[in-house]
């Protein structure tokens, strides 16, 4: 499939700010987070900042974006539609919890259940996010088992990365947040691990035989290309990834955005231990930058990887 730039930084994005968001929602309501104004405004603007742009750069997939609003009608239906309404709504309890947070200066009762209520509306945001594609059968590489965690934990993983920076950034005790962002990242990296090496030893059933009903006939392949230049089918649907530049890339993805985030972590803990604050928040800094490249690879792989079932119909011998 053709990567988009919008849908890699859509997802990238949102899953950055939606992570932070369950983070926050959880850390406060089990008193781990102080309702310190400074630090409650800039975390919480940090979380819809992301969430906002990834979901306006997603509208420039959109051939006419000033319709997208009609998506959210198809709810019953679409996961795309789910998507919509469901980031719509975590709106509500965020920017509830937002307002006791820094205008009231409470974290904690009411306000705490709002942010609960948030982290649990962002990880089914990013859910629905994973079913867009986990729900598509004609793409084997993404009809999976493997994709839908692969999107929760990568956004719970960039989440906690983040809270760390900013814990570290205002001097608070961050013990518990870099243990969290440590296992995220061990987490999301068994996770990559396990969908590549899915892709890799299997593939999707259908063949040319199977497509066309031809099978019980005889050995079934294309005698003349449906087209003679190329269409929007083979330019979108029809990407193709050279194996070697495949390798390249996720070996790419896999330092960068896990090898390294993993080690940078372990060097926040040990900075943490000697009481190097400002030490501990320069790796911080470089564990979450370093992870967001290495996302963002994953992701255009993620896409570029992926191969439909229609190019059986253009000389594939299995989708």
């Amino acid at each position: 499939m053709h990567p988009a730039a919008s849908v890699i930084i859509f997802t990238t994005l949102t899953g950055a700010g939606y992570g932070l968001l369950v983070w926050l929602g959880l850390f406060a309501a089990f008193g781990l987070l102080p309702a310190e104004f400074g630090f409650g405004l800039l975390a919480l603007a940090l979380a819809l900042g992301l969430v906002s742009a990834g979901l306006l750069a997603s509208t420039a997939h959109l051939g006419h974006p000033e319709r997208a609003w009609r998506a959210l009608s198809q709810w019953r239906t679409s996961w795309l539609s789910r998507e919509g309404v469901m980031a719509l709504a975590a709106y509500v309890p965020a920017g509830l919890f937002a307002i006791g947070w820094v205008f009231l200066g409470r974290n904690d009762g009411i306000w705490a259940m709002f942010g609960l209520v948030a982290s649990v509306a962002s990880a089914a945001t990013v859910y629905c996010t994973g079913m867009i594609y986990a729900s598509l059968k004609p793409v084997q590489r993404w009809c999976n088992a493997w994709v839908v965690p692969g999107y929760l934990l990568l956004a719970l993983m960039t989440g906690a990365l983040l809270l760390n920076i900013l814990l570290h950034l205002f001097a608070l005790q961050g013990g518990s947040a870099i243990g969290v962002a440590i296992l995220a990242v061990a987490a999301g990296w068994a996770a990559k691990r396990g969908y590549w090496r899915f892709i890799d030893t299997t593939s999707a059933a259908s063949t040319p035989a199977s497509a066309t009903g031809l099978g019980r006939i005889g050995a079934v392949r294309l005698l003349d290309a449906p087209h003679t230049e190329e269409n929007y089918l083979l330019k979108e649907m029809g990407f193709q990834l050279a194996r070697k530049h495949a390798a390249k890339l996720r070996r790419i993805a896999e330092l960068a955005g896990f090898a390294m985030p993993f080690a940078l972590s372990l060097g926040v803990l040990w900075a943490n231990s000697l009481g190097a604050g400002g030490a501990g928040l320069a790796l911080a800094v470089l564990a979450a930058l370093s992870a967001a490249l290495g996302v963002a690879v994953e992701r255009w792989l993620f896409f570029g990887e992926a191969k439909h079932t229609v190019m059986l119909y253009y000389g594939a011998g299995r989708a």
